[in-house]
């Protein structure tokens, strides 16, 4: 049986609230940060989180708003998220703090470390990534790219997926096509997923103001522009994020 808690810890001038998921029995365990989207750390990400545990992996899910959701309210949300991500300092330190926290667990194995970011968040593991963590697995879904510069990817040895869909207006074609022309230029080993027909946030069942699932398919709550739910997609991107940690730190693949 998998154990979870609370972990507060301070940065960015905030007390951060990130979920942390322990496999049962004694590590060392291959160790994931995973790295909510812009409303916040919510469930999905926490589920995910447990869901990784119950596979043996140690996970942790990282707190970015101070323990804070946007359900809703997408101005407070792009307020809150667009000056972080035009400030790759900020990121770092956000994302650095964090994966202290998880590598201070006792089993964390350093050795086989993965990342896995959602939105924002994928935007902070892409710095973490190119500032040279030594992950051994990088997957984002649906982030907002960097600009392309191989130069900035040489040092990084990690496998990468890139998890999005055709409709998302915020990780276009052009997008993906630029910068992971810069990673094969750099070296990287790299695969993308591009989900027919899904929109941003794909994977984000609708919810209620308070967070609580609608049970439906269609968003209550205002949402940023080129939102749209899509289960069958969701499901496959998870699936791809496992097939990867099962390729490069070790845990048997599982459906999702």
């Amino acid at each position: 049986m998998i154990t979870t808690r609370e972990v507060r810890y301070d940065v960015d001038g905030l007390t951060m609230v990130g979920h942390l998921a322990c496999p049962d029995g004694e590590g060392p365990w291959p160790a994931v940060l995973i790295g909510h989207d812009g409303v916040g750390l919510e469930g999905y990400q926490r589920g995910r989180a447990d869901q990784l545990a119950e596979h043996g992996y140690l996970a942790f899910a990282m707190d970015y708003h101070g323990g804070r959701t946007f359900f809703g309210d997408p101005e407070a949300m792009l307020a809150r998220v667009m000056p972080l991500i035009d400030d790759p300092d900020r990121m770092q330190a956000i994302g650095r703090a964090a994966l202290d926290v998880l590598l201070a667990v006792p089993g964390a194995d350093r050795d086989r470390l993965g990342v896995l970011g959602y939105g924002a968040g994928g935007s902070i593991v892409l710095e973490l990534a190119r500032a040279g963590v030594p992950f051994q697995a990088v997957a984002i879904v649906h982030p907002g790219l960097p600009k392309a510069r191989s130069e900035d990817w040489t040092n990084v040895t990690a496998p990468f997926l890139l998890c999005t869909g055709s409709e998302d207006p915020i990780c276009s074609p052009d997008q993906v096509l630029a910068f992971t022309c810069a990673l094969q230029d750099a070296g990287v080993d790299w695969r993308v997923n591009v989900y027919g027909g899904a929109e941003h946030a794909f994977w984000a069942a609708p919810n209620n103001p308070d967070g609580s699932l609608t049970g439906g398919t269609t968003h209550v709550n205002a949402t940023v522009p080129g939102v749209g739910y899509h289960p069958a997609h969701a499901a496959r991107a998870w699936r791809a994020v496992f097939d990867l940690f099962d390729e490069t730190i070790g845990i048997p693949s599982v459906t999702a």
